[in-house]
């Protein structure tokens, strides 16, 4: 690797977790194990061991929480029993936020037993039962053949388990999209929610822009959102077939929300912002195959790897290279991926049951990070993507979920219209508690450290009415008349009862990265602090500790 990516990744940033581990991660079953299949070693006690390490025949137990159940199998259950198992399910749906995972034949210490084919066609019809009970909808995601202690063949099957969308209870993912200029992330959303490949012009981006120089340049030089649905099923809802965004809301038990940043440097401080303000629950990283890792795209890395952003690496524009060319510029991922800056496990998804896999294997541990190939012109393992994005689970539980929503009302504003007929209307993303229709909160601070009272006249999420907005959502209010001219981005809607004050003074721990000059007192920055983006000036500068500055700065 270069002197420039040894200097960026030189240490600092390192995400908790152990060593790297050399090579691209092989294919591995839900919950960190290996895939079910495969040759297995010495049996003991009627029951194969599997002595081979790089192949065990389990799964990891079975946790309490979280959104995976195992079940070896379900076959005529009692009515007692019945009922028992459409609570255990309730249970885990509200884990996953509306998505579960059941594995079948499959013993709650994670041993694969397997069921015969008869056995597993009938524990699937109660699971059909179960999930008819609670308004749920199941998708078989694949089956594996295990080698057990028995002569007929034995079959474990994954199984997800969805809720069909109710009062616009659908799951919401935000991902953030980064990558050099040119590289391909406005086609590719436009590939996504469109439905329609590209014209290798880029027609697919056309819908995305919101600017005419962006028409005319063919560049993003502002954040823009995008949104792709799933439904309880897993199938795609977008906006093909003339859909409004108020027809995939209601048609969606998933929605993942697309942030479209800007690749160009000059862009940097928007892209920043993207980061920082909406509170993306991963990042796609985008890498053009034909130019690998060039201009913006170790700077983009280096701000996902600081914010603790867990992302995904998606190389594009593979129809345009020789797959030599593709093999290269993944074997340049996967070395700086490994660089202990970095830290993390590469892993190539090449088929339907490596995105499977990838999906669940990102969500369990910060260090997976699974790389795609694919094209936005010839459509080619765009397919792997979506099954990626279908599986992917919540990245925070539903524990963290509660106490942010028993906290106090939080609202960040990063954006301010005015809409005819309607009045001021601000975007952003709910931070903290519960905000409803008609609730009085308090705006600001102003220039002269005030906040404002107002009241939330109505919501929408995704441009569709919306009566109660959860911490981690993001929505646009109507606050009615409003005086929009005492607004302004980074400003922040909270309940009264939290008495908020506002300090212009501050201390910071900070790591240099690298930097062109000298970082000195009396040093002009500018602080991005949530959707705060603020210059300050270095007043004083402590000293030295652990490998980094503490630095007091002032507004």
């Amino acid at each position: 690797m270069d002197s420039r990516v040894s200097e960026l990744f030189g240490g600092c940033c390192r995400p908790g977790g152990g060593p790297a581990v050399g090579g691209t991660l092989k294919a591995r079953g839900a919950g960190g194990s290996s895939s079910c299949g495969g040759p297995k070693g010495k049996k003991k006690n009627g029951r194969n061991r599997g002595s081979k390490a790089n192949n065990p025949p389990y799964l990891p137990p079975e946790a309490e929480d979280g959104n995976i159940e195992y079940k070896l199998k379900l076959v005529n259950p009692s009515q007692y029993r019945f009922e028992h198992l459409v609570t255990q399910m309730k249970w885990r749906l509200q884990e996953g936020r509306g998505e579960a995972v059941y594995q079948i034949g499959v013993e709650d210490n994670g041993l694969l037993v397997g069921l015969a084919e008869e056995e597993m066609r009938a524990s699937l019809k109660t699971l059909h039962r179960m999930a008819e009970k609670v308004g749920a909808d199941i998708t078989v995601l694949r089956e594996r053949e295990v080698d057990y202690d028995s002569d007929t063949p034995r079959k474990i099957t994954e199984v997800l388990v969805r809720k069909v969308p109710d009062n616009q209870q659908f799951l919401d993912l935000r991902v953030a999209v980064l990558g050099n200029v040119d590289s391909g992330k406005s086609t590719l959303l436009g590939v996504l929610t469109q439905g329609e490949l590209d014209n290798g012009r880029g027609r697919a981006r056309l819908n995305l822009f919101r600017h005419l120089h962006e028409i005319q340049s063919g560049r993003t030089s502002s954040i823009s959102f995008e949104i792709l649905g799933f439904n309880s099923k897993g199938e795609v809802v977008n906006y093909s077939d003339s859909r409004t965004a108020e027809e995939i809301c209601e048609s969606s038990s998933k929605m993942i929300t697309f942030i479209d940043l800007a690749g160009h440097h000059k862009y940097l401080h928007t892209t920043i912002f993207g980061l920082t303000s909406y509170c993306p629950d991963c990042a796609l990283l985008l890498v053009s195959a034909n130019t690998g890792i060039a201009g913006t795209t170790r700077e983009h890395l280096g701000l996902a790897l600081a914010l603790k952003v867990p992302f995904f690496i998606v190389v594009s524009k593979v129809d345009l290279c020789a797959k030599t060319t593709v093999e290269r510029t993944v074997r340049q991922l996967e070395r700086v991926l490994k660089q202990p800056g970095c830290h993390k496990v590469p892993m190539l998804v090449t088929s339907e049951d490596d995105a499977v896999t990838a999906a669940q294997q990102f969500a369990q541990s910060p260090n997976i990070t699974p790389i795609f190939t694919l094209s936005s012109v010839s459509g080619e393992s765009l397919d792997l993507l979506k099954v990626f994005l279908n599986i992917l689970p919540p990245l925070t539980n539903s524990k963290e979920q509660e106490e942010l929503m028993q906290q106090l009302t939080e609202f960040q504003v990063d954006e301010i219209y005015t809409v005819p007929e309607v009045g001021t209307v601000v975007g952003g993303t709910l931070s903290s508690g519960i905000c409803r229709e008609g609730d009085q909160l308090v705006v600001g601070p102003t220039d002269d450290g005030c906040f404002l009272e107002l009241r939330v006249c109505s919501i929408q999420r995704n441009r569709s009415a919306c009566r109660v907005l959860r911490a981690g959502q993001a929505a646009t209010l109507a606050l009615g008349d409003f005086d929009r001219a005492l607004l302004r981005k980074g400003m922040v809607m909270v309940s009264p009862e939290m008495n908020p004050t506002i300090c212009s003074v501050f201390e910071a721990e900070i790591v240099l990265l690298f930097h062109a000059t000298t970082f000195r007192r009396g040093f002009q920055v500018t602080v991005h602090v949530g959707n705060v983006r603020q210059t300050a000036v270095v007043e004083k500068i402590h000293a030295k500790h652990m490998g980094s500055l503490v630095a007091a700065c002032g507004i």
